[in-house]
């Protein structure tokens, strides 16, 4: 709970800072629209403002009472925008559980807009190019540690793995790679997808811009949370409820285990986020500024 209460100050000046910076720009430009990714500083007096968010509860390590509170924190500043969008799907198939349906909602207009991925763009059918796509991601040192156990575990795995380490400034040359392993320090989101349409099966961070990635993808995936991030552990286990993908934690971690367990089908719930952004977006503008679609 210290922690969280430490953070306090930095987010206030982090806000103060975005206020400060988004009026200087209006200034400049006509604006119609603002949309908030988790910003609480983007809003700007007399246009529509829009907070983007998938956790309306953001679960803590320290219990309900804790979460509880910060949610209260968290609507607070919420209310001050025009609207919240929520990028998941209300109900039983929602992707981020209770932390995007929660029991109590933000004091403002509320949307769910579906899911937002970078994938399904159209890579069209592929055929299995290799058994394991590895996606690394996340902070430092645990990026790393995920790293040197799949790169450890690899040389006795009878399959080809394509590890994707989640540098897009690059990183260290890797020594000692196994032959039947192929190393991406980064991949841009169209190499990525058709990468990701070619595997049997995906391990990756249960981050929920991955999730949303896999589901809109429709792959059959073991999440490895990443130790001590209290969302990602949540998503995890709550997807693996779902029967939506595997869960296992990283100190369990043992890739011959995984590709031989019956890791789910692609069994992920449909949702065109797509078309429920162009909705959303149409009907705000209408009401923040007619003249702006003529």
């Amino acid at each position: 709970m210290l922690r969280v209460i430490c953070s306090i100050p930095k987010i206030l000046i982090r806000i103060k800072q975005e206020r400060a910076w988004l009026r200087g720009f209006a200034a400049r430009e006509e604006l119609d629209l603002v949309i908030s990714d988790n910003r609480y500083g983007l809003i700007v007096p007399g246009v529509f403002c829009v907070f983007l968010t998938h956790q309306l509860l953001i679960r803590t390590p320290f219990g309900r009472p804790a979460d509880l509170l910060l949610q209260r924190m968290n609507y607070r500043l919420i209310r001050r925008f025009s609207r919240c969008w929520v990028p998941d799907v209300a109900g039983a198939g929602a992707l981020a559980g209770v932390l995007s349906n929660p029991v109590r909602m933000p004091p403002i207009a509320t949307r769910y807009i579906g899911w937002l991925s970078r994938m399904g763009s159209g890579v069209g059918p592929v055929a299995e190019e290799h058994d394991l796509l590895v996606l690394l991601s996340g902070p430092e040192p645990q990026r790393t540690m995920l790293e040197r156990l799949v790169l450890k575990q690899a040389a006795d795995l009878p399959c080809r793995l394509v590890l994707v380490r989640g540098l897009p400034g690059g990183g260290p040359v890797l020594k000692g790679v196994p032959a039947t392993v192929t190393v991406h320090d980064h991949l841009p989101a169209a190499a990525l997808e058709r990468v990701m349409a070619g595997a049997r099966l995906v391990v990756a961070r249960s981050g929920y811009s991955t999730v949303m990635d896999l589901a809109r993808m429709g792959k059959r995936v073991a999440l490895v949370p990443t130790p001590g991030q209290t969302e990602q552990e949540y998503l995890g286990r709550y997807l693996a409820e779902k029967g939506w993908a595997v869960c296992v934690p990283q100190r369990d971690l043992v890739l011959r285990d995984v590709l031989r367990a019956p890791v789910p089908g692609p069994g992920w719930p449909p949702a065109d986020g797509g078309q429920r952004l162009r909705e959303e977006v149409l009907s705000v503008l209408r009401q923040s500024r007619p003249s702006a679609l003529g």
